[in-house]
C-alpha cells in the first residue's frame, strides 16, 4: 500500500511539475524575464513560493537554450526562533550557490509599529532596501521574487479596495532608483498548484512569525473574498486574470491614460459603445491556463 501511495505520488509531482514549468516559461518568455548572461538573484523567504520558485527556475537553467546563474539570496530578520541551519542545509543539499544576510530588521518593525498594528508595510520597505543593496553586491542582473497569480489579484483589489488604484504586482518592473530589474516568474501560477509541489516535494517550509500571525489583516479578508468566488464561480478568478492582461484605457477615466479631449464625431472607433453589448460577456474566455495547457 505504502508503494502505491509513493508512486502515485511520483505521478502527481511529475504532472505538477510539467504544469508549473510550462506556466514559468511561458511567463519567463511573455515578459523577457532572463536573457543570456544573466545572474538571478532568487530571493528565498523559507515558504512554499519561494522554495517552489526556486526549484522551477532550477530545472529550467538545466533545460534552457541560454545560459543564466542563479544565486540562492535569504535575509535573516532575526525574527525570535528562527531557525538559522534549516536553509543553509537545505540549499547546500541541492547544490546552489547561496547568500544569508543577517539584518535585524525585527527589533525595527517592533520599535516602530504599534502593537496589534500591521508591520508588513515598514517590514517590506526594509527588506526591499537590503535586497537591492545585497543584488548590488552580488552582481545580480534580476531579483526574483514569488509572488504568483493570486498574489497579484490580491494587491489589485487591496489598491482598489483601500487605495484607490486601479494597479497589481507586475510580471516584471525597474526600481525606483533605475538600479534593478525584479521579475516573477510565478506570476501565471496558481496559489493551489504551488501549495500541491510543495506538499509533494516536502520542503522545509519556515513560517514568518513577524507578520504571518497577525489576524485580520487587509490581504487576508481580500484572499478569503477570492477563495470565496472561486469556490462559487468557477473560471471567475482565470477571467479576472486574463482581465488584468487585456486593458482598454479608452473605457476606464483616467486622462493620464487616454485623451478624452480629442474624442469627436465623425472618427470610425472600433472601441466604442460596443463594449457594452451583452454578448461580449456572453462569449466564452480564454484563459491563460487554457492558452498554456494547449500549447503544451
Amino acid at each position: 500500500m505504502h508503494s502505491q501511495s509513493s508512486e502515485q505520488d511520483k505521478i502527481k509531482l511529475k504532472k505538477i511539475e510539467r504544469k508549473l514549468t510550462s506556466k514559468v516559461g511561458k511567463a519567463i518568455s511573455d515578459f523577457t524575464m532572463i536573457e543570456d548572461g544573466d545572474k538571478v538573484m532568487v530571493c528565498l523567504s523559507g515558504g512554499k513560493d519561494s522554495y517552489a520558485m526556486l526549484d522551477i527556475l532550477l530545472l529550467m537553467k538545466q533545460r534552457a537554450p541560454i545560459h543564466f546563474d542563479i544565486v540562492a539570496v535569504n535575509l535573516d530578520q532575526k525574527q525570535p526562533g528562527f531557525p538559522e541551519d534549516v536553509l543553509p542545509k537545505y540549499l547546500e543539499s541541492i547544490g546552489v550557490e547561496y547568500k544569508i544576510v543577517e539584518e535585524d530588521t525585527y527589533s525595527i518593525v517592533m520599535d516602530k509599529i504599534a502593537p496589534g498594528k500591521t508591520t508588513c508595510s515598514l517590514c517590506s520597505r526594509m527588506r526591499r532596501g537590503i535586497l537591492y543593496r545585497t543584488a548590488k553586491e552580488i552582481g545580480a542582473t534580476k531579483i526574483a521574487l514569488g509572488h504568483h497569480r493570486d498574489d497579484m489579484l490580491e494587491t489589485l483589489f487591496l489598491n482598489m479596495f483601500y487605495g484607490g488604484k486601479l494597479k497589481s504586482m507586475p510580471p516584471k518592473l525597474c526600481s525606483d532608483n533605475g538600479e534593478h530589474i525584479v521579475i516573477r516568474p510565478l506570476a501565471y501560477c496558481a496559489e493551489s498548484e504551488l501549495i500541491t509541489y510543495s506538499d509533494l516535494k516536502k520542503f522545509p517550509i519556515i513560517p514568518c512569525n513577524l507578520c504571518g500571525s497577525q489576524d485580520n489583516l487587509q490581504r487576508q479578508a481580500i484572499k478569503g473574498m477570492l477563495n470565496d468566488w472561486s469556490k462559487r464561480f468557477p473560471g471567475r478568478i482565470e477571467s479576472m486574470f486574463t482581465a488584468i492582461q487585456n486593458v482598454t484605457p479608452s473605457h476606464l477615466a483616467d486622462r493620464n491614460l487616454h485623451d478624452f479631449s480629442a474624442i469627436k464625431t465623425g472618427e470610425a472607433n472600433q472601441l466604442g459603445d460596443q463594449g457594452f453589448d451583452q454578448e461580449q460577456f456572453s462569449a466564452p474566455i480564454e484563459t491563460s491556463d487554457t492558452q498554456i495547457i494547449e500549447l503544451t
